[in-house]
């Protein structure tokens, strides 16, 4: 295994890591959702919400295979999070990650209009927003990177910033594609069976590596 991956590894989900600042961020993700909440039964438009648990899911369904990679490898998975955290809950994935993309798909939608026909550059704002959300995305993954706190190994995943195009196209892009596609339907429960189906996949990805196989990622 890569010299970051044994470091990723070591105090994965050890919670004598957790810093106190990991309170006030929770109380601040709650809050968010909380108003959005509260919002959504008066309006009856819960796509906020539901952009914002869309975008969680993709990334727990990414950072669930990138785990799968490192274990079936036994080298690396395609990131990993060696830097110091308040806690390491998968070889790519840390809790402040997970509070940032638990409130991504919030920010995204409400930096979408009112409109459905608004168009930014001739691209549907919605599309526009996705690629340049992801675009800032790689932007802030790349100096993550540059700081050692992100680390990549393989080198078609991203080798001499010559293939940031996947690492945008999997690994930020399609987060706002899934969003878009939620927000998009026409009933509730065509989202909420998307959005289960989004969940769905990992937690079984992950019962079976952890329940079954006994793996650690």
């Amino acid at each position: 295994m890569t010299e970051a991956t044994l470091q990723a590894m070591d105090g994965l989900r050890d919670l004598s890591t957790i810093k106190w600042y990991v309170i006030p961020l929770l109380a601040i993700v709650f809050y968010i959702y909380t108003k959005e909440i509260k919002l959504a039964r008066n309006t009856a438009n819960w796509n906020a919400v539901l952009a914002g648990v869309t975008i969680f899911g993709v990334d727990f369904f990414n950072e669930t295979w990138n785990g799968w990679v490192m274990y079936l490898t036994q080298h690396s998975a395609f990131w990993t999070v060696p830097g110091d955290t308040a806690l390491r809950t998968m070889v790519g994935w840390n809790i402040e990650i997970m509070f940032m993309f638990s409130i991504l798909g919030i920010i995204y939608y409400h930096t979408l209009s009112e409109s459905t026909t608004e168009k930014i550059l001739g691209l549907p704002e919605k599309w526009f927003w996705a690629l340049g959300y992801a675009v800032f995305c790689v932007f802030i993954e790349c100096l993550l990177n540059i700081g050692g706190h992100l680390v990549w190994e393989y080198p078609f995943w991203f080798c001499s910033f010559k293939g940031v195009w996947l690492i945008f196209l999997i690994g930020y892009f399609h987060f706002f594609c899934f969003a878009i596609l939620v927000i998009s339907l026409k009933s509730m429960k065509s989202k909420l069976i998307t959005v289960g189906i989004i969940y769905a996949v990992p937690i079984v990805m992950n019962v079976i590596a952890f329940g079954f196989l006994g793996w650690n990622y």
